[in-house]
């Protein structure tokens, strides 16, 4: 089982497509929903979505896969629920960028900062993380300075923000779900 979490824009057509790509990888993919608007709600949300989604499936290597502000929730969220993620592009600093989209961008910052402490050592290895050399949006270079001392990144040099096409990473994604 793959838990898919899309973006900011949870409407894109994207979403639908990058779920029709994993696929490949496992028959089962769910689209896990959440507002983007309301963190502090959007966090205990998609908690539960997960673990009900976790009860509901036999999967012995369940992967949750978020994409920007998805790879924000799915670090964390899958952090405690104790599966390993795939973070494409994620939104590590929303409080800082999406200040014009939401109502209470500080609630990031709050949610990042009440965490557990050092989750990111604790997850060591539990995430792969992947990031567009083009992204229009996020400053991949920050991204990977981070997230390059607790995972695995692989720097994508063709795909731009929303990360349209997965195709070409199909099999590490593959790999890291079976590992």
């Amino acid at each position: 089982m793959i838990l898919y979490l899309h973006g900011f824009d949870a409407t894109s057509p994207g979403n639908h497509e990058k779920i029709r790509q994993l696929q490949f990888i496992d028959d089962d993919v769910r689209l896990v929903s959440y507002s983007t608007l309301y963190p502090k709600y959007d966090m205990q949300h998609l908690l539960n979505e997960v673990h009900k989604q976790l009860r509901l499936t036999d999967d012995p290597q369940p992967l949750l896969l978020g994409v920007g502000l998805g790879g924000f929730w799915a670090e964390r969220i899958g952090f405690l629920a104790g599966i390993r993620t795939v973070l494409v592009n994620p939104n590590l600093w929303p409080e800082e960028n999406m200040g014009d989209k939401i109502d209470r961008p500080e609630e990031y910052a709050d949610i990042a900062h009440k965490c557990v402490t050092d989750f990111r050592t604790k997850n060591r290895q539990r995430a792969l993380c992947l990031l567009s050399a083009e992204d229009e949006l996020l400053d991949s270079s920050r991204s990977e300075a981070l997230l390059g001392q607790y995972y695995q990144v692989i720097i994508d040099r063709q795909q731009p923000h929303k990360f349209p096409s997965l195709s070409s990473h199909m099999v590490a994604i593959k790999q890291f779900k079976q590992a």
